[in-house]
């Protein structure tokens, strides 16, 4: 399935879990007595409600959608950013509850023996624990990133290596370590958490409910979605193009087969932050799904990253289903909108689609 993306929207974890693994038909891809190993990122001692760590009943979900198909040899593992304990991480973000109900052994990467491996001139110590395992499910969070503006698939394999190793990483300038490292490490199948992730950082603070799970095999696709759900295209960010171009995976995303389960029927609701409130403030919402309502938050994060808010001059943007039917002047997001005289079609259209037209479309006319 590497050119496909599963998608599903909605607020039940565990149901969305199970819907894209069984379209995906994951048992499927898993070779018989395979040692299973599940990575999300815990890079922070936080819940995942703080928008930086994976959510723990995705992760049960997993779990008990593997047990129930004869999987049995599971292991989560993950080493926090340096500085952290991945120990505590896996008490705070819920994972030893995990651990205990379904009898599944948490593995803290940073107390493993490792092993050098290289690509193209570039050796890295890689944990053995890692290159031991069979079937590697990679589980990252949708968000941001203040030094490679994203971080999802292919960044989640840095918690598969020495912290020594992530501190060269830095002085690298991570984008060109990234791309090798997954051609040193292998995701097998990557399941993305997208129900609530920052908008700017990896450590979280500035969560936005996206009420998405979305799934596949190709990490290099999986991030091109990601950061068109950021309000990116692929080549703004360096790990990706490199990482298509020594052949980890395909960036078409515009050539992907994109497959929708469920789409969102979940009402926006305001927040309480600070910089979501700022952004908020642009939007003029009557009954906005979540997942169309966050696109257009991260396309005005986008926007006020440029310095370009300023050019909306008071104008709000229309976005959700209390503007079907309506046909005015004004600028609307989502095909609720389609009545206004500037709009973009989509269900939800994609926050990199969204920054453009504003950009292209709307703030200089």
């Amino acid at each position: 399935m590497d050119n496909r993306l599963i998608v599903t929207y909605g607020e039940d974890p565990f149901k969305m879990v199970k819907e894209v693994l069984e379209k995906a038909d994951l048992k499927s891809l898993i070779p018989k007595g395979a040692k299973i190993g599940i990575k999300p990122n815990l890079v922070v001692s936080k819940p995942s409600s703080s928008g930086a760590t994976t959510s723990p009943e995705m992760v049960s979900a997993l779990t008990e959608y593997l047990k129930a198909h004869g999987f049995d040899d599971i292991v989560i593992l993950e080493s926090s950013w340096i500085g952290d304990s991945t120990g505590r991480a896996f008490k705070v973000c819920g994972y030893e509850d995990i651990s205990k109900k379904y009898g599944v052994p948490l593995f803290d990467i940073k107390k493993d023996t490792y092993s050098t491996r290289s690509f193209n001139g570039l050796s890295m110590e890689i944990s053995d624990k890692v290159l031991d395992i069979d079937f590697l499910i990679n589980m990252p969070v949708l968000k941001g990133h203040c030094q490679t503006y994203i971080t999802g698939a292919l960044k989640n394999m840095k918690g598969c290596i020495s912290d020594r190793e992530k501190r060269r990483f830095h002085t690298l300038g991570l984008h060109k370590p990234i791309a090798y490292l997954n051609k040193v490490i292998k995701s097998h199948f990557i399941l993305v958490d997208g129900l609530c992730g920052d908008l700017d950082f990896e450590e979280g603070g500035n969560p936005v409910k996206m009420n998405r799970i979305f799934c596949g095999t190709d990490p290099v696709l999986i991030d091109a979605y990601i950061a068109a759900c950021m309000g990116y295209r692929p080549h703004d960010i360096d790990y990706i193009k490199l990482a298509a171009d020594i052949g980890v995976g395909s960036c078409d995303i515009e050539n992907a087969e994109i497959i929708v389960v469920s789409r969102d029927t979940t009402t926006a609701s305001p927040s309480s932050l600070r910089k979501v409130q700022q952004l908020a403030g642009f939007i003029d919402q009557k009954d906005a799904c979540s997942a169309c309502y966050a696109n257009l938050i991260q396309a005005l994060a986008r926007l006020n990253e440029r310095g370009m808010l300023r050019h909306l001059k008071g104008r709000c943007i229309k976005i959700g289903q209390g503007y079907k039917g309506i046909e005015c002047e004004g600028i609307g997001i989502g095909n609720c909108t389609k009545g206004l005289s500037h709009n973009i079609k989509g269900c939800p259209p994609p926050a990199s689609d969204i920054l453009e037209f504003l950009q292209d479309k709307v703030l200089y006319r």
